[in-house]
């Protein structure tokens, strides 16, 4: 029960956050970066699979062990860190690949992953604890 609570926690969150930032970012700031590359809608697929697969990394990496210990902090900070360095990896690689891509995307792009992972992290921690009680 603890994994289905905290995967359903992290899923509806992050979706929610990024769909709320990439309404309000995507016209702004990565389509007239990005330019020509930007496909114009989504590939659906590969979308999907990003939004189930991400929120099995935080719980791995982020909330199961903040779990053992008890700590909503412990749940931030790993969070944080885990969307720091999949953020990181995917915009660095974009920026060493991709024309369009620039350093002000990439930083960003890395900051609004951190964040995003810390508070899903975090949410799906405090979700846990109180629905299920914890590890």
């Amino acid at each position: 029960m603890t994994y289905g609570v905290g995967y359903l926690a992290a899923l509806m969150t992050f979706v929610a956050c990024d769909m709320v930032w990439l309404a309000m970012m995507a016209p702004r700031f990565y389509r007239p970066t990005l330019g020509d590359i930007a496909i114009s809608g989504v590939n659906l697929p590969p979308a999907i699979a990003f939004y189930l697969l991400y929120p099995i990394g935080l719980l791995i990496f982020a909330v199961n062990p903040a779990l053992r210990s008890g700590s909503i902090g412990s749940a931030t900070l790993y969070g944080a860190l885990f969307g720091f360095f999949t953020y990181a990896t995917y915009d660095l690689t974009n920026q060493a690949t991709l024309r369009n891509w620039t350093t002000q995307l990439t930083l960003i792009d890395v900051a609004w992953g951190t964040l995003l992972a810390a508070i899903v992290s975090a949410v799906s921690f405090w979700t846990v604890t109180k629905l299920v009680g914890g590890g």
